[in-house]
């Protein structure tokens, strides 16, 4: 079934009783040509570029939970493409193009907004860092403005300019930037993969993997042994776990990373806007909910709830820069499993054992940067090269000492 504004208009005259399942629940089959482990944003983005551009129809998804119940639906729903190194920049960049056609590719409203995002200027040393950093982007096509003090004040007067600990003196601007619907950004992918025949098995933990004479061979898991003549494991915070199941030892910590909402608000925001002084991100709902985070917790774990000190941290940093949401209530809190890798880059590569593949370390750039890890791993496994944005992505940069460290933080996982 095609959407469209013709079908929505036929359905409602019938009362919507037309519309039929987006994907089916098939049961596993003894094997596949690929196996995918993770059925969140880069696992189902995967499918659908390996099956619709790639040509692979023979191809399973397994989720241990439900789709959209991961990750995917846990995050700020921020995009962009500002980033300053080369290892990363044209990769996030593809990725903006992306996002910028995804509705179109999927037929599905995934509610894609180019809002816009604000990273504001505290001290003449950021200012010099952004323009530095504003120029990169351009370079890549990605586009940047540099804002001095009075024009920030025209597009966000409700900021703390000037009775603040850190003044605002500018801001570097993306414009394409903005935000999309999470969840629904996995619902069209799914859709989308299951009408060009993936099948998607939700409710299936992989409990181990069957590996002879140095090749994967299959997966074993919660609904029986499947086989496969290539896996590719996308699974975020668990990445540690599940390749541990291989033997494998990743450069990878897991942290959690809290996210919040306040109660509806009347339109304030115009787009993302981030505190240059602090860790803290915001930007406004459909429903006029403020959503917002900032750091991860500090210590490694796998609970997908946070504490109060980062809630007080967050709450603090929203406060000095927009004071006006000071008697705003927070509604709901929750949180994501991040996969910190050691120099806050992430990684699409094989791995050692034939026919395993790996996709991960997405630190805190894992929404933003869905549809072209979905694409750069689905030409990996069709093709067993990198993809052009991706050749940086290596698992064995800090052997090799080419390592992508954006924030110029080291080896410093919970940084990042």
């Amino acid at each position: 079934m095609r959407y469209s504004a013709a079908r929505l208009l036929w359905e409602g005259l019938k009362g919507h009783k037309g519309w039929g399942r987006a994907w089916r629940d098939p049961q596993p089959k003894p094997s596949y040509d690929v196996v995918i482990i993770g059925g969140g944003g880069h696992g189902l983005a995967t499918a659908h570029y390996l099956s619709k551009v790639y040509g692979l129809r023979n191809v399973a998804v397994l989720e241990k939970g439900w789709i959209g119940g991961g990750n995917v639906g846990r995050n700020t729903t921020i995009i962009r493409s500002n980033y300053l190194l080369d290892g990363n920049e044209p990769f996030y960049e593809f990725s903006m193009k992306l996002w910028e056609n995804l509705e179109q590719d999927l037929n599905y409203n995934a509610m894609v907004s180019q809002r816009g995002i604000m990273n504001l200027i505290h001290t003449d040393a950021q200012r010099d860092a952004f323009r530095r950093r504003g120029n990169a982007m351009r370079l890549h096509g990605a586009g940047s403005e540099l804002l001095d003090a009075d024009q920030v004040r025209k597009e966000a007067p409700f900021l703390n300019f000037d009775n603040a600990r850190f003044p605002i003196k500018g801001a570097l601007v993306q414009r394409r930037g903005g935000t999309v619907r999470h969840d629904a950004v996995a619902w069209g992918y799914a859709r989308s993969a299951d009408q060009h025949g993936v099948d998607i098995i939700q409710n299936c933990e992989v409990t181990g993997f069957r590996i002879e004479n140095g090749k994967v061979l299959g997966v074993e898991t919660t609904r029986g042994y499947i086989g496969a003549g290539k896996v590719g494991v996308a699974v975020a915070g668990n990445s540690s776990r599940v390749m541990a199941k291989a033997g494998m030892r990743l450069p990878i910590e897991s942290h959690v990373l809290q996210a919040f909402v306040s109660e509806g608000l009347k339109p304030v925001i115009p787009g993302v806007i981030t505190f240059g002084a602090g860790h803290f991100y915001v930007s406004q709902s459909d429903k006029g909910g403020l959503v917002f985070g900032g750091d991860i917790d500090g210590y490694n774990t796998y609970a997908q709830r946070g504490n109060m000190p980062v809630v007080e941290d967050v709450a603090e940093g929203g406060v000095a820069l927009m004071p006006i949401i000071g008697r705003a209530r927070l509604l709901r809190m929750w949180g994501g499993i991040m996969d910190m890798s050691m120099d806050g880059s992430p990684f699409i590569d094989k791995t050692h054992i034939d026919g395993l593949y790996f996709n991960g370390g997405w630190c805190y750039g894992g929404f933003k940067a869905t549809p072209a890890s979905g694409y750069a791993f689905a030409h990996l496994l069709a093709t067993d090269t990198p993809h052009d944005t991706a050749t940086a992505y290596r698992l064995d940069r800090f052997r090799s000492g080419a390592m992508i460290d954006e924030k110029g933080m080291g080896a410093q996982p919970n940084l990042h």
